[in-house]
């Protein structure tokens, strides 16, 4: 498995899931909109996940092919891939200031993935419990839409991933007004000083990791 990072929430996953030989299956997650200030995705997707309808993660239109798009929560399977949507909310008020979001638990090749969307407000147990076991999370902490860092850091260690991926966070030329990583990795205390535009996954090389923070950049 590849995972890939373009900015905001927006990542490429390339997997090859169980049964289906040596077909990749191409999944991206939030594809934005130029306006924010960065280059949009690019590519064919056999999958598009998005957590909710704002511009800065609903581009479906920059990607080619026929991709099967899942918007709204519920259970799905889609070429091997199994996927779960939960429905959040995307402030803290109880969605009364920017709506719901969608939080999707997916998983392939036996690695049990969470992208957390624009989360505005702690989960509640319940959602936990859906999220539970999770060996790669992908979580915002940028604050003002979503969880800030402090926050971000909170439900981390409630979730205790094997690997964390903050994402939606302040970075070179993009226009949305966010905070950087700096907070959550101050709370965490183990952010690499390097950043990675993408990572391979392999599930045997999971197991001896336990919540170690993965820094993506832009390639």
């Amino acid at each position: 498995m590849i995972i890939q990072y373009y900015g905001q929430s927006c990542f490429k996953i390339t997997t090859k899931p169980a049964g289906r030989g040596q077909e990749d299956v191409t999944i991206f997650l939030d594809p934005f909109d130029k306006m924010i200030g960065l280059r949009p995705p690019q590519g064919s997707a056999d999958l598009v996940l998005v957590s909710h309808d704002h511009p800065d993660h609903n581009n479906i239109a920059a990607l080619k092919g026929e991709p099967s798009v899942i918007d709204i929560p519920g259970e799905y399977s889609v070429k091997g891939v199994n996927i779960m949507g939960i429905s959040t909310f995307h402030d803290d008020k109880g969605g009364a200031e920017r709506g719901l979001n969608t939080v999707f638990v997916f998983e392939s090749e036996d690695i049990r993935l969470c992208h957390m969307g624009d989360l505005g407000a702690e989960p509640t147990e319940k959602q936990l419990e859906m999220i539970n076991g999770i060996d790669v999370l992908m979580i915002p902490v940028g604050g003002k839409y979503t969880i800030d860092g402090e926050k971000a850091a909170q439900i981390v260690k409630k979730i205790e991933p094997k690997i964390i991926i903050p994402m939606h966070y302040k970075m070179k030329d993009l226009k949305v007004e966010i905070d950087d990583e700096k907070k959550f990795c101050d709370v965490m205390g183990n952010c690499p000083k390097e950043k990675v535009g993408k990572i391979t996954l392999k599930k045997k090389d999971l197991e001896e990791k336990n919540m170690e923070t993965v820094l993506m950049g832009i390639e």
